[in-house]
Formats: C-alpha cells, structure tokens, sequence
C-alpha cells in the first residue's frame, strides 16, 4: 500500500483529496488509467492473486510435518500440544478425496478425536470420528474410535453397531482382537443396563421463547437524517429489533480464536475450509452457511458391503450422510469467492474484505434475478466521504482498485474495471465506515485451578472483545444518543436490538455508538463521535447542562467543605457552549434539579445549578475559589507511575507490598486534587479493591470496593440523566 501510494503524483493526489462523490468517476479512472502502466501495481495484483505463491493454498507437506510432531506429542501424553498440532496439519491437508481409501484427512481426525477422547472431551472426539467417515467410509479405525467415544458416553447401543461395522472392515488379525476386545466390553455394559425405554422427543415440548418485536417506522428527521420510531408504546427489555447481516467479516486479530462465520469461540474440534486454510469454523454447519465446498459421499461407498446386515448398512449410511444434505441458507455464500487459492483476503484489511463480500452479493442476486450487474445505489446508506481526511480518501481510492482486480478473477466480464466501477468501492468504504456494527463477545478472565488458591481471585471486570465486523442495513438507520434508549446484542451474528426503558408511542429509538454520559465528558464524546462518524451530536445530553459532563473530570474546590467543581478550560469551552444555547432559548432557561436518593450527588447538583453559570477555568462554580490547575496536575504526574506499577502487578497476580503501599498514598493525593465524583478516583478504588483482595486483605479490599460502588451507583446511573426543564425560574 505505501509503494502504491508514495508513486501517486502530487497532483493526482490532490485531485483526489478535494473530491466530492460527484467528481468520483474522474478521479478512479484517472488513478486507475496511472496505475495500468505502473509496474508495481501490477506485480502486487499478481502477488494477491496467484495461486502458485498464496499462502492460503493447502499444502501436504506442512500437513505430514505437523502430523509427526502431533504423533510425538501424542506417545509423550502432552495432549494439549498433540492437540495443536494435529488441527494445524488438518489446516493444511488437501481433501483428495480420490486419491487413496484412507486419506490424510481422515486420518488426521481420527489422530485428533484419539487426542480428544484422551482429554476428556468426548463429544468432540465423536465429531471427528464423523468427520473422518464421511471422507472414508470404510476407514475401520474411524469406526472403531467412535464406538471408543460412544462406550465412554454411555451410547452402548451405537457403539456395539459402530464397532461391528469396524469389525467387518478391519483386515488384520490383530486389529480384530483388539476390537473384538472393545466390543466384549461394550456388549457387557448394555447388558447390564438393560434395554432403554423408549426415548421421548424432548423437543415437543420446547417452544421457540421468542418475543413479538416492535412495529417501527423509518422516519426523516431535522437533524439527524433517517431514524427509527416506534408505533406503539415500548415496555422496557422488550425486543425491538432483530436483523441477519447484510455481509460480515470476522476482525484479524480473531481468525484463530473465533469462528469465521458465526463468530463464536472455536472448540477443541475446530474445521477448517475444504479448499483453503484461510477460514476456521466451530461447526459444519458453520462451515456449509459460509459457503465451503461439501463432501460427497454416497451409500454407494458401502452398500456393497457383503455380511453386513441391512440395519448396520442404514446406520452407516445415517452416519456417514449426517449434515451432508445441502442447506437452504438463505442467503449467498460468502467465502466461496475467496476460496480459489487467492490470499486477498488474508492480506487486505477486514473492511475492504467486508466490501467485496457486499459487491459479490449484490453481483449473486443479480444473477439470480436474471439482471444486469448494476452496482448502482445497491445500499440505500449514508456516508461520510466528504468529510473524510486526504488520506483516507486516497486509501480508499487504491483499495477499491484492487479489490476490483481481484474480485475480477472471479467475475471477469460481470465486472468491468472502470473510472465509474471503481467509485462504487469508494462510496461504499465510506459507508461502511459509518454504518457498519462490531459484533461483540464477553469475555471473562481466565483463571487456572480452584478461585480460592492464592492469586485466583476473581477481581477483574468481563470485558467486551469486538470479534467482528458486519453491516445490518436496517439495524444501520438507528441513530446515536449518548443518552440512549435501547442496546444491542448479538446471538450468533444476529443483531438484537432491546429497549433499555419504557419508550412513549412516536418516539425515536436511540442507541449509543459507542461514548455515553456518565462514561465520558461531552468535548470526548463529541471529539469520538467526529473522528469517527464525522458528525456532531445534538442529543438532549450535548445540547444541555447536566451534573455528570461537570463532574466527571472536575477538580476539587480548595475549600474543605465545598462540594462545587472546578473545570479545565477545554470542559469549560464546551459546557459554555451548553449555557450559551440555554441563555439564547427562554423555554429551557429554568432547569430543575433532578431529584436523587443520594445526599451528596443532590448537593453537588444543587451547588451546581444554584450558581450564577459564572463557568470560568480553574475557579469553583460554587465559592469561586481558585485553584492552580497546572501545579495540580505536576503534583499529579510525579506520582501516577504509581497507578500504572500497581495495575501491572495486578495484571501478573502478583502485588508486592512496597508498590501497594504507594498506591495508597498515590490514591490519597488524587483525593485532595480531583472531585469526590471525578471518574479516576473510582478507577483507582477499583484498582485497590484488587490489589488488597489479591494480597488477602479483604476488609481493605471491600472498604475500597464499596467506595468504587458508590461512584459508580450514585454517579453512573443516577446523574447521567440530563435535568429537566421546569416551570420555575432561575
């Protein structure tokens, strides 16, 4: 990308940063007429699309290497290490599905269901035996492991059938003992418990709990463009929305920890795709939704099988064809595309992937209307490519070129490279931009051995981890609010949008994009929402003063017993802003003072809004008193490496006195500087709550914890609320 876009001249580069969407076409085919006589363009398309020198490729001697070093683990019980390197050679190993009876990849899963089965995972160990059959169906050792697995699991009656078909297949004496072995065992245990009754179907009796969702409407508005309303009254924790993707990519740094296509946690017994390494897939049917080419094995591998009675013939046959079917998905395959020995979509960043998902879909359902590939308005989305700095409009100039070329080996003359052509990518980058969704995951700390041993303690927060990224299209019309009214979540990669209040018939449905009162001030919140969206909230909680843009990174007043802030000047800009719109507009010159439980915040609220709105830096809006902000700030800065030391030992469970004993003169000093409710003092009793829990002092730990608490329960979700207009004046 650098040499591509370090030889674009000066001029064209121009050109390009003062374009508007209208002046797209010029500058694509300008670009893309310089491109087409420079070399290096050339060589990189044909190192991003050349099967010969891809990455991707499956590769049988990388599978056979990392299949010893799976089988040296195995014979040393380092399981967990056999385990590895039995699914990376399962990566590599090409199907060739005709090229012996027992083939590398159904040797290699019947190697990792023994390494599974070892470890206790049973269930999974049953997959790959699965697996493996329906590559070879007469594989007897596959047969045999899985009436293991079945014994182990308390299937008796599958694994008498699984190891009598292993019997009938296996061609060695030796193997027969050993088998005949197994099968004594298996037939000893069904003995002994008997014929089960007949097994009632559990899913009679599991209704789908699935709420009616909320009847919305997509309404313009003054100032926000498109929104979502809703008809009808809205009950709190109702589902308002529910949305498959348009398209969706899983982010790089997941694609070995994640599913590729639904993007939950891999399992033990992961799948890679058929053709390619790139992919991994919880699931088969993961693997087949996302397009990967099937195995096609018939009863005909077996039904020639003389001695075998006929029911063992059907269970093979139940076995061997189980998830094979082909799937009504619905929707269009998503990596097939990518998987023909390209590594584009290995190298190029996850968004230009995400495009070329969404260019090939739109090029997929033309074909299946009988239409012509006109990639014109395909989605109906706001963008943002004004607005956008020279160099990402640049970027996004070179990256459309190049998904096109590569694209183009796909497609060829359904997609004709163009000045107009390549502007479609363009436009569409700078909405995904804006309009596209991180599909999250909770992720909790990992802890190794019983919570209770020293070091185990559970004191870190579940986090979110973004896994993915997607476009919902009508999920994309809801608009933002720092005050928000709903949430999302995702079950799979199905968006979920949920009421988080009691929402009145006509109103707008708002969720957060990311920054929230009580969270962040409003000059980091707009600053976020700028660089990011490139557009300037105007929720109510922008446009109005409210305790929490005040307090949450104010100083404190000099005088003891003052609760009033004390602001720098880049909060004090903003909130002016706020005062300023308040003074110029009568109906909202009064404001009230919310009414809360809580003595101090209703205080603080109270010496807030009494004042005269004299917002002056580094004076108390209460007392006027004044404090030296910079001198403040360096007594800060010479102690806060304590914080950072004491958050690495906590990181490391391990929190040696000295560095705690500093922490707590550090977190006295932040007391005397920053207002009780200023978010970093939360931050820092938290991080104490940890470290005294960690060193088993645990009155200290729940002192400094109910501290963080109180922080958090009065301040968080009593004050983020914006004050209300009132009938009295000021």
């Amino acid at each position: 990308m650098e040499t591509l876009k370090s030889a674009v001249p000066d001029a064209l580069k121009q050109e390009i940063s003062n374009s508007t969407p209208s002046q797209l076409p010029s500058t694509c085919s300008s670009l893309l007429h310089f491109f087409h006589k420079l070399p290096q363009f050339h060589q990189m398309i044909k190192d991003l699309t050349d099967p010969s020198v891809a990455l991707c490729c499956k590769d049988r001697n990388a599978a056979l290497e990392n299949k010893l070093k799976g089988n040296e683990c195995f014979s040393k019980g380092e399981y967990s290490n056999a385990l590895l390197f039995y699914s990376k050679a399962l990566r590599f190993a090409p199907v060739d599905m005709g090229d012996m009876e027992i083939n590398l990849v159904a040797l290699l899963y019947v190697n990792r269901a023994s390494t599974l089965q070892k470890m206790g995972l049973l269930l999974e160990c049953l997959r790959d035996c699965s697996r493996a059959l329906r590559v070879s169906p007469r594989y007897a050792k596959a047969w045999f492991r899985r009436g293991k697995g079945n014994i182990s699991l308390g299937k008796f009656e599958d694994a008498i059938r699984d190891l009598n078909i292993s019997l009938m297949l296996e061609i060695s004496s030796s193997g027969k003992r050993q088998i005949e072995a197994e099968l004594k065992i298996a037939l000893d245990k069904f003995k002994r418990i008997g014929i089960p009754g007949k097994k009632t179907n559990q899913n009679q009796s599991e209704v789908p709990d699935e709420p009616d969702q909320v009847k919305l409407q997509c309404l313009l508005t003054t100032t926000k463009g498109r929104g979502m309303f809703c008809v009808d009254d809205v009950s709190e924790a109702s589902l308002v929305h529910k949305e498959d993707p348009y398209a969706a990519v899983i982010l790089k740094k997941c694609r070995e920890t994640h599913c590729h296509f639904c993007f939950n946690e891999l399992p033990a017994d992961a799948i890679s795709c058929v053709s390619c390494s790139i992919p991994l897939y919880c699931s088969d049917w993961c693997q087949k939704q996302a397009g990967a080419p099937k195995f096609d094995r018939s009863s005909n591998s077996f039904s020639d099988l003389e001695g075998l009675a006929d029911d063992l013939k059907n269970y093979m046959s139940d076995v061997v064809l189980a998830g094979t079917s082909t799937l009504d998905t619905g929707h269009i395959a998503e990596h097939r595309h990518e998987c023909q020995g390209f590594h584009w979509p290995l190298i190029l960043p996850s968004e230009v992937v995400l495009a070329g998902r969404i260019l090939v879909k739109v090029i997929e359902q033309n074909r299946h209307a009988s239409a012509d590939s006109n990639l014109v308005g395909f989605l109906d989305l706001s963008h943002n490519y004004v607005q956008l700095p020279p160099e990402s409009k640049l970027e996004m100039h070179i990256y459309s070129i190049i998904l096109l070329h590569c694209l183009q080996h796909v497609y060829r003359t359904e997609l004709p490279i163009s000045g107009i052509m390549v502007s479609k990518p363009v436009i569409l980058l700078s909405q995904i931009q804006v309009n596209s969704m991180a599909v999250v995951r909770m992720q909790a700390p990992e802890v190794k051995g019983p919570i209770y041993e020293p070091g185990n303690a559970l004191t870190s927060n579940i986090e979110q981890v973004k896994v993915g990224q997607a476009v919902y299209v009508a999920g994309s019309f809801f608009n933002h609010s720092c005050q928000p009214n709903i949430h999302t979540y995702f079950l799979s990669r199905t968006l979920h949008v949920q009421a988080t209040e009691y929402i009145l018939a006509g109103s707008e449905l708002e969720l957060s994009y990311g920054p929230q009162v009580g969270q962040w001030d409003c000059k980091d919140r707009q600053r976020l929402l700028e660089d990011r969206y490139s557009f300037t909230c105007q929720c109510t909680s922008c446009s109005e003063l409210n305790v929490s843009d005040l307090v949450i990174n104010a100083y404190r007043c000099t005088k003891l017993n003052c609760l009033g802030v004390i602001l720098d000047r880049t909060v004090t800009t903003c909130e002016k802003q706020k005062l300023k719109l308040l003074i110029d507009a009568p109906t909202v010159y009064s404001k009230q003072v919310e009414k809360l439980k809580d003595a101090n915040i209703a205080e603080v609220a109270c010496h807030v809004f009494e004042s005269d709105y004299k917002l002056e830096p580094q004076h108390c809006l209460v007392c006027d008193s004044y404090r030296d902000l910079e001198s403040s700030c360096a007594a800060i800065s010479q102690t806060e490496n304590c914080c950072k030391r004491l958050q690495d030992a906590i990181a490391s469970n391990d929190v040696p006195t000295n560095i705690l004993r500093d922490a707590v003169k550090y977190a006295d000093l932040l007391r005397t500087i920053f207002h009780p409710y200023n978010k970093i003092i939360a931050e820092v009793e938290d991080n104490l709550a940890q470290a005294f829990c960690l060193v088993g002092e645990l009155q200290a730990a729940i002192d400094h914890c109910k501290a963080s608490i109180q922080f958090e329960s009065s301040f968080t979700l009593k004050i983020r609320r914006p004050l209300l207009p009132s009938c009295d004046t000021l």
